[in-house]
Formats: structure tokens, sequence, C-alpha cells
């Protein structure tokens, strides 16, 4: 996932063909497929979703591709060591789905130029490195209408793991779904200064719980805020993965990040010899972010207001962040009748009017 996120991430970021296009006719070669995993693979988290991307490749490609992965590996040195070591192994495509495995993901390209990288959440790019991600804060403004709609308190919280730009993004896409439905709704803010740390992420659910909040959203990698939830009788935004397993009675909606699709295509453009660098960022439209795994207390009439706007987000009539938006110190981001440029989204610093809470640095 993200950490330190450096505001040049914007020169860097537009954009590969769609991923069909680079699927081949006619596949010649098997090939070796490598994946480096952040966290443990859990029931559910963000993760268990990369996970599912490469198991889709295994069902899309059966016995032309071997699949590798490497799972918990810090980021920094331990990532370089894994990375190097799946190249060395013969790997010739490697998944690198952490924000902190870019920078070791560069350099040990660099020792290995016929190697192909995909840095997952990554902004910079090399002859042998592709860079993708995904439009997270679509999801999130549609998971806002949905809480807006189920609050009795009018006021939502969120655990987030750090003060970046797609967090920053999530908080606010989310404020903004929610007060389109529910103009009186808040939301309050926790900073873990943590990606995975399922003690503090449930820690910081309870507090939440304690400040009138009775419905939460999340931006971490385990599914403690769901099961915190789930025991105190409130309701919550499953993020990454459908967690009504985990929330039978807690979860509303989930905003799922989808990579079967985009990995497959990946590993057939090596095998074909039309794989090219360059960067993703792909959102409703293309199938990489998709909300619903409604829970039972969600009325139909709400679920399909949602998959409504759903479906005018992915054809590009509804924009999350349109005009007029103003940050919760008062200051006018942007005025009515315009949208924030994909530039100005990625470099997002400031929180929106109704969001309790600061930008910590």
């Amino acid at each position: 996932m993200y950490k330190n996120l450096a505001a040049t991430l914007v020169a860097a970021c537009f954009f590969l063909p769609a991923v069909q296009a680079q699927t081949p006719s006619k596949l010649t070669e098997s090939i070796k497929a490598g994946f480096v995993y952040v966290s443990p693979i859990t029931e559910a988290g963000w993760t268990k979703q990369h996970d599912e991307g490469r198991k889709a490749v295994e069902r899309a490609l059966g016995d032309q591709v071997k699949t590798t992965f490497v799972a918990d590996v810090a980021e920094g040195a331990d990532a370089e060591r894994v990375i190097r070591d799946l190249a060395q192994q013969g790997h010739q495509i490697i998944f690198t789905p952490s924000f902190g495995y870019m920078e070791p993901t560069l350099k040990v390209a660099k020792e290995f130029p016929n190697v192909k990288f995909e840095s997952v959440t990554g902004f910079k790019t090399a002859p042998n490195v592709a860079a993708s991600n995904a439009r997270y804060y679509e999801g999130r403004y549609l998971a806002g209408i949905a809480a807006g709609r189920m609050t009795q308190s009018n006021v939502a919280g969120y655990v987030a793991g750090f003060p970046i730009p797609e967090v920053l993004q999530g908080i606010n896409a989310f404020t903004l779904g929610m007060r389109s439905v529910n103009p009186k709704a808040t939301v309050k803010v926790v900073w873990l200064n943590a990606w995975f740390d399922p003690p503090k992420e449930r820690e910081a659910a309870m507090a939440l719980f304690n400040q009138d909040v009775d419905v939460i959203a999340f931006h971490t990698g385990s599914t403690a805020v769901m099961a915190a939830a789930q025991e105190r009788g409130k309701m919550a935004v499953a993020y990454h993965s459908d967690m009504r397993k985990i929330g039978p009675d807690a979860q509303i909606i989930a905003v799922t990040h989808q990579w079967g699709d985009y990995y497959t295509a990946r590993v057939k453009a090596a095998m074909s010899g039309r794989w090219t660098s360059g960067s993703v960022w792909g959102g409703v439209k293309e199938g990489m972010i998709r909300v619903g795994d409604f829970g039972p207390k969600v009325p139909a009439k709400v679920q399909d207001e949602v998959q409504a706007k759903q479906k005018a987000v992915g054809a590009g009539k509804l924009k999350p962040f349109a005009g007029p938006i103003t940050d919760n110190e008062g200051k006018l981001v942007l005025p009515a009748g315009q949208s924030l440029s994909d530039a100005q989204i990625l470099n997002m610093n400031y929180l929106v009017q109704g969001v309790l809470g600061r930008v910590t640095r």
C-alpha cells in the first residue's frame, strides 16, 4: 500500500492503453509470474484481493503459467531481497503490490533488464517497470451514499492508515458522497500511522463508536474494524474485500478492487512479447473498482440508488470530485461547475467540509 507518497507522482501517472488491448490472440510460450505481498493472506483485505488476482491468472492460463507468491514481506530491504530472489529464480514477470515496494522494484529491475516488473500503487516507471493503481475514491463516494442513507446519528467514523493522497481521496469522497444525500452528516477521522495493525485498528474503531459514530469506514489492511462493528452492533463499510463473513449484521456495502483482468492481461502481454511500460489508473469504468455485497439491513431502494450511481460513475456522468468543494477550514477548493483534474486528485492534501479531523504530518 501507500506510504510517504511524493507529489511528483502526477508527472508519472498517464496512461497505458486499455488492458484488453494488450491481450494477445495467440500465446507462444509458458511463463513464471511472481507476486510479493506486504501482509499475510487473510480471509479478506488488501493482500487477499491481490492474491485473488494471482489465482485469476492461474485460472485463465492454466498450465501455461506457474505463479509464486511470498507474503508478509516488509517494505524496504526485505522487499528488495525477495524481489531479487524471484528474478534470480527465473520469474519473467513480477508483481509488487505495495507503495513501499516501488524503490526496491526499480533497483532490482536495473539488474534484470529482461524481467518485467509491475509496481502496483507505485508511480515511477522504467523500461521494464510499469505502474498501476485503482481509483479507490470512486467506490468510496458510492459507499458514502449508502452510509448517508443508513446512519441514524449522522456521525460516521473513519479509521485511516497514513495521511497521504490516496487516503485523503477516500475520506473526502466518502464524506462528499455521504453529504450528497445527508447534508447533516459528519465524519470523524482517526489516524493509525500503520497499514496493518489489527489491535490498533480495533481500538480506534471502539473509540469512535464511543463518540456517537454508528457507521464506520476504514483504510487499513485487516478485518478488525468490521469485526469491531459487528461486536458493537454498529454498521461498517467493508474495504478491499466482501467482509460479510466477519460482519454479517454490520456490513452495509463493500468497496472492492479487482486485479484479475489486469494481471492476466499483463502476463499474457509478457508471454507474447507485447508487454510495454507505462501507467494505469483504472476505476469503475475499467472494472478495477466495484461496490456491492450489500448487508441484510440495507433496503432495496438504497441498493438500487447506489447501483444506479455506480453506472453513472462508470459512464463518466457522475464525478465524485465535482464542485463546489470547500475544505474543512472554510477555504473554497473548487467552484461550482468544475471538477478536479487527475493531477489535482493525485496531489490532494486537505480534508473537505464535513470531516472532523486534521491532516497530520
